[in-house]
């Protein structure tokens, strides 16, 4: 095996602290980026020791330079309270953060992964979602900040490519959860299993009817390893995501269960822009990286409670 020096932009964050450790795992050399904006250094403490890791504090809208072989571009707040939270600053990592990363890429040649997002779709009035469909998404929403920053940053991507033959990689990352992410983060798991362990009224905005598909963390980064690894001619974009498809309810009444906890199910009125269904198609992702996920929603909420549980 070749061991090859990979960057990690968001490297401390939920996904990329995976991301680090499962490249560390293949024998690279790993460099995690991260301004600590959403990452946590407690994601990546454990792996501090290892010879082959090395951490720095840096902004991907600022320059960056390095010789590496590989690039994961992941630095991005992901979830709606945190890129809500300073929706400028959202979307200058975005687009800024593409065109420092694919400028580093194209100055020393190497291989470039964007981490894109099922967002790109909007409210999809195509359902399950395919690469080919263009989205339908509101420019001046709430959530424009990151879903036009991930749009802008695929155009960026691919007109790099073309003008400058910058070797990239775009994924489609749809909904994902495991240990690791923040408590804090206003995301559907979380917050579900937060709300279980600590015994208080599980939130659900609107009826619950609205749809979700989930994946484990740990099927989204051997689908990012795979896209990496695949030949030259295959660019994407590619949805990484579980087509199994539940209710909002359904997940609720899961969490409750799993946890054993007396909470009671109370509903509020649904947030602006919030898509009424998530699910990937998957087939591109079968047919070129011969990847689908295999971590049944049961099974990685049972690993996820678990964290929570040890933190809470």
């Amino acid at each position: 095996m070749i061991r090859k020096k990979v960057l990690v932009t968001g490297g401390a964050g939920f996904v990329g602290s995976h991301l680090c450790e499962r490249l560390l795992n293949d024998g690279h050399e790993v460099v995690c980026l991260d301004n600590y904006f959403t990452g946590q250094k407690r994601n990546i403490v454990h792996l501090l020791d290892n010879p082959y890791f090395e951490l720095i504090r840096h902004d991907v809208t600022m320059p960056f330079f390095i010789e590496v072989d590989e690039i994961y571009n992941l630095a991005c707040p992901a979830s709606p309270v945190h890129y809500q939270y300073n929706a400028i600053k959202t979307i200058k990592t975005s687009v800024m953060g593409a065109i420092n990363m694919l400028g580093l890429a194209k100055r020393i040649r190497a291989k470039i992964l964007q981490a894109s997002t099922s967002e790109v779709y909007g409210d999809p009035l195509v359902h399950p979602q395919v690469e080919t469909y263009w989205g339908h998404v509101n420019p001046i929403g709430e959530r424009a900040c990151y879903d036009e920053g991930k749009r802008a940053a695929e155009t960026l991507f691919v007109n790099y490519h073309k003008q400058n033959n910058v070797r990239i990689k775009i994924i489609r990352i749809f909904n994902t959860y495991g240990p690791r992410m923040h408590p804090n983060d206003g995301r559907v798991v979380s917050n579900f299993i937060v709300q279980a362990l600590q015994g208080q009224d599980i939130t659900i905005y609107g009826d619950g009817s609205q749809t979700r598909s989930f994946q484990y963390v740990d099927d989204l980064v051997e689908g990012m390893i795979r896209m990496m690894a695949s030949g030259e001619e295959f660019t994407g974009p590619v949805n990484i995501g579980n087509p199994g498809e539940f209710t909002i309810l359904q997940l609720a009444e899961m969490v409750i269960r799993l946890t054993n906890s007396k909470s009671k199910i109370i509903h509020m009125p649904l947030p602006s822009d919030d898509p009424m269904q998530r699910q990937p198609n998957i087939e591109l992702a079968k047919k070129e990286l011969g990847w689908s996920p295999k971590i049944p929603l049961e099974e990685g909420l049972v690993k996820t409670i678990g964290y929570f549980d040890s933190i809470i």
